[in-house]
């Protein structure tokens, strides 16, 4: 999930009630929330698309679930001596405890691997002990009802707190409630991956119900077909699910010709090991790009693609490949 939405988890969980275990709690738990991404920093050092191998593997499994915290923990601490020393500490915070810096900056840590396994993108909650990708597909990226609602619910609280009211309960409900349209969500994704059957010709135990932007009980319903695995249909989920759906490019290339007549290198071999719905489309000169179903909005398709120009596109037939 994006960052704002990490942060406003972390945010609401010291707002229910946590942030009062020990002082720097909140920093704890926002920070702990988005720790993980410091992958990210993978952008200085990967070019092209290597970066995709790389993101939500080694800073969000088991090892990191465990050493981050511990560092982020160890910095507060620092950071609370260092402003004591100088004189600088807040008079009102509360003493800080290093052992509940470190549960809270682990529980902050945890709640990311389970946010970004909602989406299509998916994350590798086992490295290094194994690189298998999970998939929720449950949410959007970017989910705009869970900012209002938990937005809200932290303005909501912050103000009751101010004012001397029960500032614990608002951040509570609105967990509860995420939690509830989180599982809604999940619900929906597969009950739509399940109409896949609906379409003809099309592998529909490997449909992917990828959920869209804003309307969020929407899916895209994206399969490959029988005789092609690298051709993929798109039909969306409830207004137009048909029998055969239609191809998601109408441009396809044999995507193992192609794989085949390129000498493996790093870009490449990132690819194909994050890809989880591949196939390959002919450029406007005849060469071949990669690309993956999941994204092939015109908004972000070229950031998810590997082009390939020494290769020609070798066309498929497309006879039972719908449309």
């Amino acid at each position: 999930m994006d960052n704002l939405t990490h942060s406003l988890v972390g945010a609401l969980l010291g707002q229910a009630g946590l942030k009062k275990k020990t002082g720097l709690a909140m920093p704890a738990l926002i920070i702990g929330a988005n720790l993980p991404d410091v992958d990210a920093a993978c952008f200085f050092w990967l070019e092209g698309q290597e970066h995709l191998g790389f993101r939500r593997g080694i800073t969000h499994g088991p090892p990191a679930m465990v050493l981050l915290p511990l560092i982020l923990a160890g910095l507060l601490w620092g950071y609370d001596r260092w402003q004591a020393k100088r004189g600088a500490r807040p008079e009102g915070r509360l003493r800080v405890h290093f052992g509940w810096l470190y549960a809270l900056s682990f529980i902050g840590c945890l709640t990311h691997p389970a946010l970004d396994w909602l989406n299509v993108y998916g994350v590798r909650f086992l490295e290094p002990f194994s690189s298998q990708w999970f998939f929720g597909d449950t949410l959007f990226i970017i989910d705009v009802w869970l900012w209002a609602l938990m937005g809200f619910a932290t303005w909501f609280s912050l103000w009751r707190e101010k004012a001397g009211g029960d500032w614990m309960k608002p951040a509570r409900v609105a967990i509860a409630v995420s939690l509830t349209y989180v599982g809604v969500n999940g619900v929906i994704s597969e009950f739509a991956r399940s109409t896949a059957g609906e379409m003809v010709f099309v592998r529909s135990q490997e449909a992917i119900a990828s959920p869209v932007p804003l309307w969020f009980w929407q899916r895209e319903i994206l399969a490959p077909t029988f005789k092609h695995k690298h051709n993929w249909l798109v039909a969306h989920h409830p207004q137009s699910i048909s029998h055969r759906g239609r191809l998601l490019s109408e441009h396809i290339c044999d995507f193992d010709a192609a794989v085949s007549q390129t000498a493996s290198n790093s870009e490449l071999d990132a690819f194909l090991f994050w890809t989880r719905a591949p196939f390959a489309e002919r450029a406007e000169d005849g060469s071949v790009l990669l690309r993956d179903a999941r994204f092939y909005d015109p908004l972000v398709r070229d950031r998810f693609s590997v082009a390939l120009p020494d290769v020609k596109c070798e066309p498929l037939n497309q006879e039972h490949s719908g449309g």
